[in-house]
Parts: structure tokens; C-alpha cells; sequence
């Protein structure tokens, strides 16, 4: 590794940390909480014995998981323009990313609730618990168990994911290093350290993955 090369990355491991702390993680965080709460609410709805009701979210499930993430992003950003419609680059790569995870983690947290005994939901109705109050007080602790796993890997997946942010002019991590690079062609240096970044933060992750299984783990009877 040349001299030239060495300089390149030192000077760029700030800006590069900088777009990692400022977007590329935020852009991560509020994608993955909007998306819980998207796919909580089509997974209640896959549930409903209302055919009209699960058949709307069956088929938002499908078109979600049936097309390419790119494509959805470049939908909102380039396509509803046509329409009259129009988002600054990072409200579009959040939309993008939160219907893209609402998609995915509707299936995880509908499994993880259909995994939860019939026998809670008949307990909780002897005791005078309304559906509402059921599944917030009895059936989600439950099911959140189970569902740590899976959502643990959509988040580290949907990191990743955020590179495909800098093709609509998001400046993020990878968007970062590519302007890094480009005056010296030094792609494979910069991308390199790019990756060390998006490898870095995904050990993190699966570290308070191990620990939220651990806890949840530790009030189950063995």
C-alpha cells in the first residue's frame, strides 16, 4: 500500500465515521421503529378475520417482498414526481426503508404471535381482558421473545441496506467513500473502509442481540 494511499484513508476516517454516526445509523434507526410499527399493524391485519382486511395486507406483504428494494426506493424518489409528489433524499430512503421492513418483520411478528398458545388468549378472556389489552399486556411479551431473533437480523440486513441510499443522493456512508475515491481511483482502499465501518456496526448490533435474547431468556422457566 502506497504512501498516497495510506494519507487517502487516514484523512477520510473522519468523514466517513461522521456519515456513519449522522446518517447512515439514524437513517438505520428511524427506518427499523417506523418499520415495527408498520408491520405490527399489517400483522394484526393478516389476522383479521375480516377477508378484506388480511387480503389488503397479503398482498402489501407480497409486493413488498415480490420486488427489489432499489426499485422501491427509486419509485419514491424518481417515480412520484411524475405524479406530483416529491421527497428530499433522505425522507425518501426513509419511507423506502420503513415499507421495505414493515414488508418483511409483518411475517416475523405475526409467526411469533400465532406462536403464542391459544391458551393465553382464553386465560386473559376469563379474566375480563379486552383484545387490546391482551395483546399489550399478555400476548406481546410473549411473542417479542420469540421475534428477537429474526428482527435482530432484519436490522443488520437493513445497515446494510442503506448503502443503496447513496443512489438517490443520500449521503451516507458508502456515498462518502465513493467521493472519497474518486479522485484517485482509489475504490478498493476506500470501499475497504467503508466495510470495516458497516462490519463494525453490525458486530454491535449482534451484540445487544445476544443480550436482549439473554434477558428474555432469563424468565423462562428451563
Amino acid at each position: 500500500m502506497s504512501d498516497q494511499t495510506v494519507q487517502l484513508i487516514l484523512d477520510n476516517l473522519w468523514p466517513l465515521l461522521k456519515a456513519a454516526v449522522t446518517v447512515t445509523i439514524p437513517l438505520t434507526l428511524v427506518s427499523f421503529v417506523l418499520g415495527l410499527v408498520v408491520a405490527l399493524v399489517v400483522a394484526l391485519m393478516r389476522l383479521s378475520p375480516v377477508r378484506a382486511v388480511s387480503g389488503a395486507a397479503r398482498a402489501y406483504v407480497s409486493v413488498i417482498r415480490g420486488t427489489p428494494l432499489l426499485l422501491q426506493l427509486f419509485i419514491i424518489f424518481y417515480g412520484l414526481p411524475a405524479l406530483g409528489v416529491t421527497f428530499e433524499p433522505f425522507p425518501a430512503a426513509v419511507i423506502a426503508f420503513t415499507l421495505n421492513v414493515g414488508g418483511y418483520a409483518a411475517e416475523v411478528i405475526r409467526s411469533a404471535i400465532l406462536a403464542v398458545p391459544k391458551g393465553q388468549w382464553e386465560a386473559a378472556s376469563t379474566v375480563g381482558m379486552d383484545y387490546l389489552t391482551t395483546l399489550r399486556r399478555v400476548v406481546l411479551p410473549q411473542a417479542t421473545r420469540t421475534a428477537i431473533p429474526p428482527l435482530s437480523n432484519t436490522l443488520i440486513s437493513l445497515v446494510k441496506d442503506t448503502s443503496l441510499a447513496s443512489t438517490i443522493q443520500v449521503t451516507e456512508l458508502l456515498r462518502v467513500a465513493q467521493e472519497a475515491a474518486a479522485p484517485t481511483y482509489q475504490f478498493f482502499a476506500m470501499y475497504s473502509v467503508a466495510a470495516v465501518y458497516y462490519w463494525v456496526i453490525c458486530l454491535g448490533l449482534s451484540a445487544l442481540q445476544t443480550r436482549l435474547e439473554e434477558r428474555q431468556n432469563r424468565y423462562v422457566a428451563r
